[in-house]
């Protein structure tokens, strides 16, 4: 990029020292000459004559720097200054157009292009905002709606037993859905505000790999799917809890979008001081745009809800593993299923 041109930069005091010499030059050239009129009531009348043409040669200096002013001075600010008030005010789509190019760049185009910046960013932050309003409302209003309408059936003397006991189950799956959405919009915004502090010490990544898995036992034996592990014990230096919340949504996804009678892998190894975590799934997978937003705020694949989510599981996993120093990626073929790989800095000791 070239180098921005100042707005008050040395070739303008230049051009504008010129221009007020030329004029001064001028006034002097015409004073010199009208002394060579005759003496006397003549000198009088050449001085004031001279006084008058200073007058105006200084005039139309003034009306010049005025008019140059208000082109490279007034009509920007004013440009600028709307641009602000249309900004408060909460248009978030306002941009001001540049005024030169980018060879030409001045500090107006500089404040131009960080107020654009600016506005775009607000601009992203409003629609997440909204779209997390949307979302939760959302949310919120299915669990809530299952215990409203199901309490009030229950509330029906005649009601068979088998029907009571289904509802009420129904119920304690709601309030469960809907503790784990606040929950997870706590956890996620303690995170994003930076109210969590990693705690970073060193264990044994492969041994809380395996009280992980343990937790799902259940799960993969009520749907028949076969597990293979070959989990290495490789020693990390992280936060042990934050980690639990990544590998307990991982899994609990691979259980959750593997069909009966699938695959769940889960590997770690260790190369070159990094410690590498693979859980693969042979599950229903996901298209290319879905993987690139896997990680937003409330977006799931899913679009018809047949799989219980609330679209905040990868997000939390995606700032943990930020937050540990760490990377993850995902790698998926529809139909086929998805491999999420978690990479950590390991014991380089």
């Amino acid at each position: 990029m070239k180098k921005r041109r100042s707005l008050f930069s040395i070739w303008s005091y230049l051009i504008f020292f010129i221009l007020i010499s030329f004029l001064v030059t001028c006034s002097f050239l015409m004073f010199m000459l009208t002394m060579d009129i005759e003496l006397g009531a003549e000198i009088t009348r050449s001085a004031r004559l001279t006084f008058i043409n200073v007058l105006i040669l200084s005039l139309i200096c003034t009306i010049i720097d005025g008019i140059r002013r208000k082109h490279t001075v007034e009509r920007p600010v004013k440009r600028i200054l709307n641009a602000t008030r249309r900004l408060t005010e909460g248009d978030f789509t306002v941009r001001i157009e540049p005024l030169h190019g980018i060879d030409r760049m001045n500090e107006f185009d500089a404040i131009i292009r960080n107020f654009n910046t600016m506005a775009e960013e607000l601009g992203g932050i409003e629609t997440l905002r909204s779209d997390f309003i949307a979302n939760v409302s959302h949310e919120l209003k299915t669990p809530l709606s299952v215990i409203q309408n199901y309490s009030t059936i229950l509330q029906d003397p005649g009601l068979p037993e088998d029907k009571r006991i289904e509802y009420a189950k129904s119920i304690t799956d709601a309030i469960g859905r809907l503790s784990e959405l606040i929950t997870n919009i706590l956890k996620l915004n303690k995170l994003e505000s930076q109210q969590i502090f990693p705690e970073a010490r060193e264990y044994n990544l492969g041994e809380q790999l395996r009280e992980c898995l343990l937790v799902f036992e259940d799960a993969w034996d009520t749907k028949g799917l076969e597990l293979d592990f070959d989990i290495d014990d490789v020693t990390v230096r992280a936060d042990a809890e934050l980690l639990t919340i990544v590998w307990n949504n991982l899994f609990s996804n691979a259980v959750k979008f593997t069909d009966a009678g699938g695959r769940i892998t889960v590997s770690l190894k260790n190369g070159n001081g990094v410690a590498v975590v693979r859980v693969s799934d042979t599950g229903c997978g996901m298209t290319p745009e879905v993987g690139r937003r896997i990680f937003e705020k409330f977006y799931q694949g899913d679009k018809s809800h047949a799989t219980q989510g609330n679209g905040l599981g990868l997000a939390l996993v995606k700032r943990v593993v930020g937050i540990v120093g760490g990377e993850i990626s995902v790698e998926s073929t529809e139909g086929k299923g998805s491999t999420f790989t978690v990479k950590l800095r390991g014991d380089n000791r």
